[in-house]
């Protein structure tokens, strides 16, 4: 690593540490204290390390003939700042608005006292941990963190107030199955680019996913939940509740119903994975079946079905629906606003060359394949705050690596590099992550909770997973 390079690692350490500080410490509004973050590492980008200007895809721009390669600017810090909250806010804006709005219709209608309330009679109380987990499991498998999280939460909250079990008896595990998810299996984004650059088959990806990725997940959330009850003090918020009582004309959804609900977005998700596995690009089914099963689409489709089951179907007027869904939309403005200053925090940092110098890291110490892929990505977790940037920008160094290094991977070791990488795309999840304030808010915790609590999670995610991925790369 060049020093500009160890600079470059030092200022996002530090703009780490002020968005830290000013959150926990001087109890700083959380946008505001992103944007200060930002402005640290863009100052001391233009002004200290004077490095070169990037294009929207972070590529350095080159120098015109017979001119001088543009530097980075402040003009261009704010514009970095800009273009990350667009991004940010544009990937997850529709996904949380439109499952927030099923999660309203869910407490509304009683929906979610109906799940809660079956799940205890075919699970029973002692079980309530495992039920959660394979909801997770199958929801996360193709949703991503954000729908997962704001379709689960509602009965989350309802079933912890029905077992009078511990808060985080029952929301560790179902982060932690959520995350894992998210993070190594396709179709999410980043797994399936890593398997697309590495060469190696969705399929294998999958099935290593699957074997490191639940014990991973049991070891971050049952086991890490029964070390910390005792430790940590997070009072559940109050289970979502209908804003009146039972109204003569009012009826309770069906069980079946309100599950179909729940699962139609995952449902139609799967059918376009299946559109992708059966049919080759380009093909019209194909790219009709992606379409309706696009998480915007698909949400979509769940809300309108929701508010016929949930709304219009059990006696609710077309005008009390639109009345719980623009609530809905309303409670989560100040979530939405700290998520795009995540993602402006997350872009300054890329274009001011944290990335690429953390990149440099792994290249100088020769470390193996698996090894370097997790350094990597959980390095440049830690410095952005976005699992895929990490997950993409492993997977971009490693084919290079491995051409420099001389080694050549057979499938199974190329597919276990790729979980490695995802595992450490989940590592320490802090305040630049808008998955930590998604956490935060949906839950009712405080930053110091929710550092205590999803932070560790997400540390022994990557930890362990690498460990078990690590074994299995060993005696494959």
């Amino acid at each position: 690593m060049s020093v500009a390079d160890w600079k470059l690692v030092g200022l996002a350490i530090m703009a780490i540490g002020v968005l830290v500080v000013s959150v926990t410490r001087l109890k700083v509004n959380a946008f505001i204290a992103l944007a200060c973050a930002a402005l640290v590492v863009g100052t001391g980008a233009v002004f200290w390390l004077e490095v070169p200007a990037r294009d929207a895809g972070g590529a350095v721009l080159k120098a015109a003939a017979g001119g001088v390669a543009p530097r980075y600017s402040m003009l261009g810090v704010v514009k970095s700042f800009s273009d990350g909250m667009g991004s940010a806010l544009g990937g997850v804006t529709a996904m949380v608005a439109l499952g927030t709005m099923l999660g309203r219709l869910l407490a509304e209608s009683g929906g979610a006292e109906v799940l809660a309330r079956r799940f205890i009679d075919v699970f029973g109380p002692a079980r309530i941990q495992l039920c959660l987990m394979a909801l997770a499991l199958t929801i996360g498998l193709t949703t991503w963190f954000a729908v997962g999280l704001v379709l689960l939460a509602p009965i989350l909250l309802t079933l912890t107030h029905q077992t009078r079990q511990p808060f985080l008896l029952l929301f560790l595990p179902l982060l932690s199955c959520l995350s894992v998810m998210h993070g190594v299996m396709p179709p999410h984004p980043g797994p399936a680019l890593a398997a697309d650059k590495l060469g190696v088959g969705m399929g294998l990806v999958l099935v290593w996913g699957f074997v490191i990725g639940l014990p991973t997940a049991a070891v971050a959330g049952p086991l890490y939940a029964r070390f910390i009850v005792g430790k940590v003090h997070a009072e559940a918020p109050p289970a979502p509740e209908r804003s009146r009582g039972l109204e003569p004309g009012r009826s309770l959804p069906g069980f079946g119903i309100t599950l179909l609900a729940v699962l139609l977005p995952v449902l139609l998700m799967l059918v376009a994975t299946a559109g992708e596995l059966a049919y080759p690009p380009g093909n019209h089914l194909r790219e009709t079946l992606s379409f309706v099963g696009n998480p915007t689409i698909a949400l979509v489709a769940a809300v309108l079905f929701g508010g016929w089951a949930l709304g219009l179907r059990c006696g609710y007027s077309g005008s009390q629906v639109l009345k719980f869904t623009e609530g809905a939309v309303a409670s989560i403005g100040m979530t939405l606003v700290v998520i795009g200053g995540g993602g402006g925090f997350a872009r300054v940092l890329r274009d001011s060359g944290v990335a690429e110098a953390i990149g440099h890291f792994g290249v100088a110490f020769k470390m193996s394949p698996l090894v370097f892929g997790w350094v990597i990505s959980c390095f440049i977790r830690v410095a952005t705050g976005s699992a895929t940037v990490a997950i993409t920008t492993s997977a971009l160094l490693i084919p290079e690596y491995l051409r420099t290094q001389g080694v050549t991977l057979d499938a199974n070791h190329t597919a276990l590099v790729v979980v490695a990488i995802g595992c450490g795309s989940l590592f320490l999840s802090h305040l630049n992550d808008a998955g930590f304030w998604m956490v935060k808010e949906c839950l009712g915790l405080t930053v110091g909770q929710t550092l205590r609590t999803w932070t560790v999670c997400e540390t022994l995610v990557g930890v362990a997973g690498f460990l078990f991925s690590w074994i299995a790369y060993s005696l494959v």
